[in-house]
């Protein structure tokens, strides 16, 4: 009588808050990451093996691009986070975000190493498989980019 079965719009709102609250919670962990010694060392073969990033490197060294990228990451993903105060600002920090995730992705097609060695193009080495998750990331930060402009024409 008085339990509630959960419709398909509240299990919509309940999957937007959780993916809005990983994605942002998962941009501001990495990017406060980038400005720890060891990051910037992991980082390093990415960024010498891509166009953009190793001319940037060259500019700024290793250190200084490595906290820009976490200063931008941290910045995208409070932005995230503040659909409830601001939803327009949220739009562009989830659209932000989609950029960083294009741009992680083109380090499967210049990163070396992200193959498995001797198994074929379609074998992907575990650096391989780090990159790739992120094709689930630049979806849900096109979904809370939807979601925040969504609410912010509401207003």
């Amino acid at each position: 009588m008085g339990i509630r079965h959960a419709s398909a719009d509240d299990l919509a709102s309940v999957g937007f808050a959780v993916l809005r609250s990983a994605l942002a919670t998962n941009i501001l962990w990495i990017g406060a990451l980038k400005f720890k010694q060891y990051e910037v060392e992991n980082d390093e073969p990415l960024i010498t093996s891509n166009p953009l990033f190793s001319a940037l490197r060259k500019k700024l060294g290793a250190q200084k691009l490595n906290r820009l990228i976490g200063v931008t990451e941290i910045t995208v993903g409070s932005l995230i986070a503040a659909k409830p105060f601001a939803p327009k600002a949220s739009a562009v920090g989830s659209f932000g975000a989609a950029g960083l995730f294009l741009t992680t992705l083109s380090f499967l097609a210049t990163a070396p190493g992200t193959r498995q060695g001797g198994q074929g193009m379609y074998s992907l080495s575990l650096l391989g498989q780090f990159l790739l998750k992120d094709t689930v990331l630049l979806g849900a930060a096109l979904l809370t980019t939807a979601d925040s402009l969504r609410v912010a024409r509401h207003r």
